[in-house]
């Protein structure tokens, strides 16, 4: 099941405190990010936020639950969620404690590829004995 655009946002809504807050569309979820980082995932209308030690002091009482099949376990948020305050103290935390996110590689155009594999190979000239 998808996640609807209206729980999207009420989310943002909520999360908008804690900083610069976008969000991605992936296969029918969303990634959530606050100033470039992930710090969360929307799946099925429900709220993961990216464990930390600092979230988890916060919270106290932790449910933990996995957005996806083969995915790592992530705090649950359910009832918390109505509470704006400390939803935006939990995702400023987590955005504070999570790792900057590593450099994209550089994409190279088809084209450059196409030329690069289809340039002939360099050969040496022999050398006469």
């Amino acid at each position: 099941m998808a996640s609807h655009q209206d729980f999207m946002d009420y989310v943002c809504d909520q999360i908008s405190g804690a900083g610069r807050i976008t969000f991605r569309k992936m296969f029918g979820e969303y990634a959530v990010y606050c100033n470039g980082k992930v710090v969360a995932l929307v799946c099925d209308d429900q709220l993961f936020v990216k464990p930390t030690p600092g979230g988890r002091a916060l919270l106290g009482t932790i449910r933990e639950g996995f957005p996806f099949p083969g995915a790592k376990p992530q705090f649950l948020i359910t009832d918390e969620l109505d509470d704006r305050a400390l939803m935006t103290r939990l995702i400023s935390i987590t955005e504070y404690e999570l790792p900057a996110p590593k450099p994209a590689k550089p994409r190279v155009p088809k084209a450059a590829k196409a030329a690069r594999t289809s340039a002939p190979a360099k050969s040496t000239p022999k050398k006469p004995r």
